[in-house]
């Protein structure tokens, strides 16, 4: 391992507005400042929304680049940014496979930069870093848990949290809840379990696993054929969650179950896989779930984030819990107890299910499970939307999320009673550039749509109290009116966004700033702020 500064003995000097020794208050945590963005989706609800309101839709026109800057580092297949950037006390931490940055958020100049070991893990992304105090933490593609010092990237320690060799990977943010950092995993090629971990901050030593299949006398065993289909059955834990600190619970998305498009030899639902879990952080005791793809066949996990909202359902004030899922679904819950409120399909190509049930859940069609020949279904395998973040505007009550509407062949090539990991595979079979799109919480009604003519409909967001909602496609940064769905701003990137965009004021302007490919960019107000 190695780790660089710039010009640190000075720091203090060359750096006066970067307060290196204040650390992170946790109470930032509990409801986003102005001038960080603490955690991956800026606070626990998820909601990606800022109360920021300098920049707004009539001067948006007017936003442009304060600055740019590029970032290297040794990674496989290059350096791309998918990671949100916290910002705490003046100074960006952002991550990519392998590798930990520091920048002044004034001009992107680099601090420190640690790199991990070169090692046979899987390199497709990493989310972005979570931190406690004055440490970070993040997760590398060889399944460790490694804790740096913030103001020097100096590692503290490192801690296995799964085996590589078990085809084991990790991409994840870890999310901080008081002393508990919520650690997940991913990799699906194998027959290997999924889980959900809390570490110590303080040693990384293990405090609780939540195993997201039972197992032998658990309640949903019953739902595999036997012990040994549970135990290996996945679901894995791969994207972060969100956190109701009144309710203490912590609300995650868990992954497809395994093998992968054979479900002959794990008949019946599959739980806890393709569900929304709620579980207690201290514990590590699972509270409620809803599973919404009941023994998926398509791979498509319910890892999207599990939006918190405080709305209003039937006249009455509810703690309700949103997500628009890869299987093409929207759902509302009541997130205090998991119990059903609103299933409605986000796009009109849905062809997968023979009906929903009494509970909200979609039901497969078994004429639409993979198969020798192939069977032509949509969502596509990638899903109607994906990892990249939503928002919620509790101005508008509009939860918005890119969505595609395409197609895949989805055909069975392991027809072994027994097969293991990957046992079909998919081929794309047409659809369109997808589409951004405004959802109603309270009727799942599509409110506006932007449908693109090309580029990828599945990307991040983010909604400001300045009447604004970022988003991008192709190679563009756009700003949209969140209420009529009409664009009122672009600009041209060297490559396409690849992480969330986060907004943030600093010394008295406020920022809107993306990562794209290995660089991230700024934008600010060319004029004086009204």
């Amino acid at each position: 391992m190695n780790f660089s500064r710039t010009l640190f003995s000075g720091i203090c000097l060359a750096l006066p507005c970067l307060v290196w020794g204040q650390g992170l208050d946790p109470a930032a945590l509990l409801k986003q400042p102005a001038n960080m963005w603490p955690t991956y989706n800026g606070d626990y609800s998820g909601r990606r929304f800022s109360p920021l309101t300098q920049i707004n839709s009539s001067n948006v026109h007017a936003l442009s680049l304060a600055w740019s800057a590029r970032f290297t580092g040794e990674s496989s297949g290059g350096i791309r940014i998918k990671a949100t950037p916290l910002l705490v006390n003046g100074v960006l931490y952002f991550s990519a496979p392998n590798n930990v940055w520091a920048a002044d958020v004034r001009n992107g100049r680099e601090l420190w930069h640690y790199q991990y070991p070169p090692n046979t893990g899987s390199t497709i992304g990493n989310r972005g870093v979570g931190m406690y105090e004055n440490w970070l933490y993040f997760e590398t593609p060889d399944s460790h848990l490694v804790s740096l010092d913030a103001k020097t990237g100096k590692e503290r320690w490192k801690v296995q949290i799964a085996n590589p060799k078990l085809d084991y990977t990790s991409t994840v943010a870890p999310v901080i809840i008081k002393n508990h950092i919520m650690v997940g995993i991913g990799g699906d090629h194998l027959d290997n379990p999924g889980f959900l971990e809390s570490r110590d901050p303080e040693t990384g030593a293990l405090q609780w696993k939540w195993w997201t299949t039972p197992r032998k006398g658990e309640p949903g065993i019953e739902t595999w054929p036997n012990e040994a289909a549970a135990a290996h059955g996945t679901g894995q834990t791969w994207m972060p969650g969100t956190y109701d600190p009144e309710l203490n619970l912590y609300y995650l998305g868990t992954g497809n179950p395994n093998p992968v498009m054979a479900e002959k030899s794990r008949k019946g639902d599959n739980l806890y896989t393709c569900s929304i879990v709620a579980i207690n952080p201290d514990t590590g005791k699972m509270a409620w779930y809803y599973q919404v793809s009941p023994h998926d066949v398509h791979d498509w996990d319910a890892n999207e984030t599990p939006i918190l909202i405080d709305g209003t359902i039937d006249g009455q004030p509810r703690k309700l819990l949103a997500q628009a899922s890869r299987n093409g679904y929207f759902f509302v819950l009541d997130r205090t107890n998991g119990k059903h409120i609103l299933t409605k399909p986000f796009i009109d190509t849905v062809n997968w299910a023979k009906e929903i049930n009494a509970n909200g859940q979609p039901i497969p069609d078994p004429a639409k499970y993979p198969s020798v020949d192939g069977v032509l279904v949509s969502p596509a395998s990638g899903g109607a939307t994906n990892w990249p973040a939503p928002s919620f505007n509790p101005e508008t009550g509009l939860f918005y999320v890119g969505s595609s509407r395409a197609y895949s062949m989805f055909y069975l090539t392991d027809t072994d009673e027994h097969p293991q990991g990957w046992a079909g595979l998919d081929r794309a079979a047409g659809g369109d550039g997808g589409a951004l799109l405004a959802i109603d919480y309270k009727t799942g009604d599509i409110a506006w749509r932007h449908d693109w003519p090309s580029g990828s409909g599945v990307v991040s967001n983010l909604s400001t109290a300045g009447k604004l909602l970022f988003t991008s496609n192709g190679n563009y940064l756009i700003a949209f009116d969140p209420a009529k769905g009409n664009i009122l701003w672009r600009a041209g990137l060297t490559s396409s966004p690849s992480g969330g965009p986060i907004s943030y004021m600093l010394n008295g302007k406020q920022y809107i700033l993306v990562a794209a490919g290995d660089t991230l960019f700024s934008f600010a107000l060319n004029q004086p702020a009204e």
